[in-house]
């Protein structure tokens, strides 16, 4: 591999981490990069696939962080609801 593969490999690498920082999904993360970058959707893929076959246990700690995000995030907007459908109901009455 080329030196130049190699240096757009690792900015590639760089911006995945990014990404993680942003709590972005591999999907975002794709979308974001090809958007953002001009970096094809199947690289960004590829390399993230490999980060996560060297950094398992990361990446599952991360993939279980996201999902507790987006079920607090879920419980808050339910309760906001309750909250909000109640104050609706206290004016009507």
């Amino acid at each position: 591999m080329g030196d130049s593969s190699a240096s757009y490999i690792h900015m590639v690498h760089r911006l995945i981490e990014e990404c993680l920082v942003f709590n972005m999904s591999k999907e975002e993360c794709m979308e974001a990069l090809f958007k953002h970058a001009d970096i094809k959707p199947t690289i960004t893929s590829t390399v993230w696939n490999e980060l996560e076959k060297e950094n398992k246990e990361f990446f599952e700690a991360y993939a279980s962080r996201r999902e507790q995000r987006a079920s607090d995030m879920e419980m808050k907007r339910r309760i906001q609801n309750m909250l909000s459908n109640s104050s609706i109901r206290d004016t009507k009455e």
